[in-house]
């Protein structure tokens, strides 16, 4: 029982409900505590997001060597074909689907959460994407020059952010679950705006596994491995994504998860893969918002766009997902230029599309974190398959 209880999937389940619990009947100045709390933990997670970045990126690119640039190449193409492919399948599911759906989208009755007693910010050293650019031309760099003393000082600085992982973020992180679903919990989105979508989110859903079997069926068959000794590790890191609803957040456990599954994958390519794809691989949210832009074209338009329209919008998705930060929401702010210009809704059409967003983006996240064991499969069945040596690297998560 001490043992169960001290597992990392326990204490994120137990946060969820304990939540979803208080936040029934809490009052006002507990919420205003809730409130609190959870924006500073908030803040010191995102904090943390660049440092895990550059900490595991660049150190790995200089152990990859020569063939760093090799491989960086195969991850953002399996990255956006993966996305595109998930666009795709979704754009066809929402054909055959949307036009027989009825659905209900008013919804009334939320509560307003009170405001922050006080708001500590914490900025982050750099913007997410900044610290992704920086730590692939750094690895690259260092690599193309042969830099000694700077390939020993990311090793060093690997080793401190492993420390932070393990002491900081980590143990933060179920606390912030608790706090964020105790807020949803008070709003009533959980016991209101759920049901009215309740039907386009199972569909997403099934979507997302659907997706997911698909790509750990291609990473296995590729990669000659069994999917499964990836799949059975993943638990953590999916229940995380659902409560952070961020793929950048969710980083430090998804890396414990896929370290759990060695041998089936390779420590360097998970030092390599996990980070980048966090930040690159939005498969389930790239999923999720095409079938949603498929339904609220049909709810206030009366039909979905055409077929030529929606490749093309796919298709420049799946690029702007590459781009698009690994944070709640990502997808769905970085590709509104899309929405907005190829789709031509208006602004209730964005309004309504980023408020079905925000109730399915959870899963979305977890869809996309659990498919980056998938992608490090492949990577891992490439880097063997192209007798790319394995570097020793010696990390516990």
């Amino acid at each position: 029982m001490k043992k169960l209880s001290q597992s990392l999937p326990f204490r994120l389940v137990l946060g969820v409900v304990i939540g979803i619990i208080i936040g029934q009947i809490a009052n006002t100045p507990v919420m205003n505590v809730v409130v609190t709390v959870k924006y500073i933990l908030n803040q010191m997670i995102v904090f943390c997001v660049p440092l895990i970045i550059i900490g595991f990126i660049a150190p790995s690119i200089t152990k990859l060597g020569n063939n760093a640039s090799k491989m960086l190449g195969v991850a953002v193409t399996i990255a956006y074909v993966s996305s595109l492919g998930a666009a795709l399948f979704s754009m066809i599911a929402g054909v055959i689907l949307i036009p027989h759906l009825s659905i209900v989208t008013e919804v009334e009755g939320l509560k307003d959460l009170p405001p922050i007693v006080f708001q500590l910010d914490i900025p982050q050293i750099m913007p997410v994407m900044s610290a992704l650019v920086f730590s692939l031309l750094l690895g690259l760099a260092a690599t193309w020059t042969k830099a000694k003393v700077i390939t020993t000082v990311l090793d060093e600085f690997q080793k401190i952010v492993l420390d932070i992982v393990t002491k900081v973020v980590i143990p933060i992180l179920p606390i912030f679950i608790a706090f964020t679903f105790c807020a949803l919990s008070y709003e009533g989105t959980i016991t209101k705006q759920l049901p009215v979508f309740i039907q386009v989110v199972i569909i997403v859903m099934v979507g997302h596994y659907i997706w997911l079997a698909l790509l750990y069926f291609i990473g296995g068959a590729y990669s000659g491995k069994n999917p499964m000794n990836v799949v059975k590790n993943y638990g953590p890191a999916y229940i995380t994504a659902v409560g952070t609803m961020s793929s950048a957040a969710t980083l430090a456990v998804a890396l414990r998860c896929a370290k759990k599954s060695e041998p089936t994958l390779r420590s360097d390519m998970v030092d390599f893969g996990i980070p980048l794809f966090a930040n690159i691989h939005l498969c389930g949210s790239v999923l999720t918002e095409v079938f949603f832009v498929m339904t609220v074209s049909k709810i206030l338009y009366g039909s979905v766009p055409s077929i030529g329209t929606m490749v093309l919008f796919c298709a420049l998705l799946g690029v702007f997902a590459i781009g698009a930060p690994g944070v709640p929401g990502g997808t769905v702010m970085a590709s509104l230029g899309l929405i907005t210009g190829i789709l031509g809704f208006d602004e209730m059409g964005t309004a309504l599309m980023l408020t079905i967003f925000a109730l399915q983006d959870s899963f979305g996240t977890a869809c996309n974190v659990t498919g980056d064991g998938a992608l490090t499969m492949i990577l891992t069945g490439f880097a063997e398959k192209h007798n790319i040596k394995k570097q020793e690297i010696k990390i516990d998560l």
